[in-house]
């Protein structure tokens, strides 16, 4: 028996040192349970495979070193067997010992163990055998014995496991059976075999996971959060999350520092948890949402062509593409067209910027974007081009109008050169009023007959229809009437007045 011992213990050795190949079991705080076992005896009588007796065991097992583990136990039970003259005889047997367990192998939810270990039995024969013993024996006492043994445990959950067993134990006594052949020659003790089956309850397994959070005890030791609770850090997000899943920190609710919590950041604003400035716009997402009320996921959230950052710059509104509300993005105004994106009418000349670049075509940067004079919005107004200079002067056609510099040589109805420039203002004026309609009255001063200057002014006044109509006025708008010396402005008796009389006038006949 101690030659084979010593074969035991030095076997558990080396399987230890070579127990590199295999996986490590997961650690644990606790494990116990209880074990329902069949005994066969080991004695001088025959063992028939009927022979079992009922033996029920409770254990404790707590973590060593490494692959071992130091279990303690206690157990009830008997042995039952007949002696060689097929006589029944039982021993009860209450057995505590402690054992060293190597976790021998392990899968993911498995392992094989092998025990070995020592303790003190107490035992009492209450039917003894017929046949005689050839030494003096006892009926019960108190003696040391060393269980050996193997056995398999199967996860049924992450705290519980079914385990198989079986083993030999050794004891120190040749009694058991009331039957004793201790001689010189013969050094054989009593002895009995185990197997049966059982539950293993785990506390503080390094592979249960109490809060179910997605990590196991061990990996949360490591990581220094909490095993019992879901979520360290409040945020939101089970530890099991943020370690496995988004790579933020379980011990932080906000692991980027921005302001929003690991759990808002995903859940709600799906913004990136390890960034202080998700969508990169110089913007913090926390001021985004809590400040700005704009989208911490865009660079750009109205999409108007600016960014938020320079839309805070340039206080317009980076919610709405058109701050002014005046037709133009807040980006074109900025970028294309060069005007203020919080006013309507930049230049301020009484036209939006929208219907200056859209419907005008003119420079919404310029009140008077043909440098003609006249304001773009005057020019919109009465009819006249703003991009065209040439028509921004027209004459008042609220009154008869003198047209001043047409003038003709004394007895004559040709318009000279100079007189074109004059025309021009009327030309003007019926392209800014195109329904108007106008009346030009010739005059003359007194020389000659009045009957010559009638006609004579009469051919003055169809001079300047006809220049007008040429440069494309509708005849129908222009009535020339020849009004002779009638109605002088100045005294005939000069040369200057005469030159006065001789005159155009210009005359809006329709209102």
């Amino acid at each position: 028996m101690k030659l084979t011992a010593k074969l035991i213990v030095i076997t558990l050795l080396i399987l230890a040192v070579n127990k590199s190949n295999f996986a490590q079991v997961s650690d644990y705080s606790l494990k116990y349970g209880i074990q329902g076992h069949l005994l066969a005896q080991d004695t001088e009588f025959p063992n028939h495979p009927y022979n079992t007796s009922p033996f029920l065991r409770g254990f404790f097992r707590f973590p060593l070193i490494s692959v071992f583990d130091v279990e303690i136990g206690a157990g009830y039970g008997a042995l039952n067997a007949v002696d060689n003259n097929e006589h029944k005889w039982r021993t009860n047997l209450v057995p505590a010992d402690l054992r060293i367990v190597l976790n021998l192998f392990t899968g993911e939810t498995w392992e094989f163990v092998v025990y070995g270990g020592g303790g003190i039995l107490r035992w009492n024969v209450q039917e003894k055998p017929i046949t005689k013993s050839p030494s003096d024996t006892k009926s019960s006492g108190w003696h040391g014995f060393i269980p050996l043994g193997g056995g398999l445990e199967f996860a049924v959950s992450d705290n519980v496991l079914f385990n198989l067993s079986g083993g030999y134990n050794f004891t120190f006594t040749d009694d058991l059976n009331y039957y004793n052949n201790w001689t010189s020659n013969s050094t054989t003790n009593d002895g009995y075999f185990n197997g049966g089956l059982g539950l293993t309850f785990v506390s503080g397994s390094g592979a249960s996971d109490a809060d179910n959070d997605g990590l196991t005890k061990k990996q949360e030791k490591e990581l220094g959060t909490n095993p019992e609770v879901a979520d360290t850090d409040g945020d939101g997000l089970t530890d099991g999350e943020e370690f496995l899943t988004f790579n933020t920190d379980p011990l932080k609710a906000d692991s980027d520092g921005d302001g929003l919590n690991d759990g808002a950041e995903f859940k709600t604003y799906k913004t990136n948890p390890n960034s202080v400035d998700s969508d990169n716009d110089g913007l913090t997402d926390t001021d985004e949402v809590n400040k700005y009320k704009s989208n911490p996921l865009s660079d750009d959230s109205d999409k108007d062509g600016l960014k938020d950052a320079t839309e805070i710059e340039l206080k317009t509104d980076m919610n709405n593409s058109d701050t002014d509300g005046d037709g133009l993005k807040d980006g074109d105004e900025v970028n294309k067209y060069k005007t203020d994106a919080k006013s309507k009418d930049t230049d301020k000349d009484g036209l939006s910027d929208y219907d200056e670049v859209m419907k005008y075509k003119t420079n919404p940067t310029d009140k008077d974007t043909d440098k003609g004079t006249v304001d773009d919005k005057t020019e919109v107004d009465r009819g006249t081009n703003p991009l065209n200079p040439k028509d921004d002067v027209i004459l008042d056609v609220s009154k008869p109008i003198v047209l001043e510099g047409v003038t003709f040589e004394t007895g004559k109805a040709e318009i000279t050169p100079e007189s074109e420039k004059v025309l021009m203002k009327a030309y003007n004026t019926l392209l800014a009023y195109p329904d108007m309609k106008v009346e030009i009255r010739g005059y003359t001063d007194n020389v000659g007959s009045a009957r010559a200057n009638k006609r004579l002014s009469q051919r003055r006044a169809d001079a300047v229809r006809n220049w007008l109509i040429s440069k494309g006025i509708s005849p129908d708008r222009i009535t020339a009437v020849g009004m002779g010396e009638a109605n002088p402005i100045a005294d005939n008796s000069t040369p200057e007045g005469r030159r006065l009389n001789r005159r155009i006038e210009f005359v809006r006949i329709n209102k």
